[in-house]
């Protein structure tokens, strides 16, 4: 096992991606590993950006910086793009690829980038790069708000991280209202399964 683990989790606010971060947090300390995270929250609760650090083992610091991170995980493509920079040459990205337009979007202020070039770019850049459409898999599994579980189960699948599928799926149910734990062990599997396949 390698000595240390940094994992960069982005998005936007109301995409779960601090709830990703609990989860995640919790089944490393089930399986007996130092975690530490650092959060950055954007301007607004909703629709600002919003940026986890997570490192695992013998990493001193809870903030990654550029060109540090192992995994990148990104909720949203063009805060994928943003990050890239933070990543390792040879970490490995996994993206869902479904925009959240900005408000200035929808006001017709500004536009939002080309999708193909950019989510090219990302392939062109990191070695090993899972394109998966979350909030599709989200919605099959039963609420597009599970997106963020979804991304963990895709995580969980490439074997990246020193955790078991059974620590993630236990701090899952650990974290989890009783009544939303079907959906969101549906929505881990289908993003586990999504990278299984590719």
């Amino acid at each position: 096992m390698r000595e240390g683990y940094r994992l960069l989790v982005v998005g936007v606010g109301g995409q779960g991606i601090l709830f990703f971060s609990r989860v995640l947090g919790e089944a490393a300390l089930r399986e007996g590993l130092s975690v530490a995270m650092s959060e950055v929250h954007g301007m607004a609760q909703r629709g600002g950006v919003v940026e986890t650090n997570i490192v695992l083992g013998a990493v001193k610091s809870p903030y990654i910086s550029e060109g540090e991170a192992d995994i990148l995980v990104a909720l949203e493509p063009v805060e994928a793009l943003r990050a890239l920079s933070r990543c390792r040459r040879e970490a490995t990205a996994l993206v869902s690829t479904d925009p959240v337009l900005p408000q200035v979007v929808k006001d017709g202020l500004a536009t939002y980038p080309d999708l193909p070039p950019l989510l090219e770019r990302l392939k062109t850049v990191l070695p090993q790069v899972y394109l998966l459409s979350g909030e599709t898999l989200a919605r099959e599994a039963g609420s597009v708000r599970a997106l963020n579980v979804v991304m963990l189960g895709a995580l969980a699948a490439t074997e990246l991280l020193p955790l078991s599928r059974e620590a993630l799926l236990e701090a899952l149910k650990a974290v989890v209202k009783p009544s939303y734990i079907s959906l969101n062990l549906r929505a881990f599997e289908a993003g586990f399964e999504a990278v299984k396949k590719e």
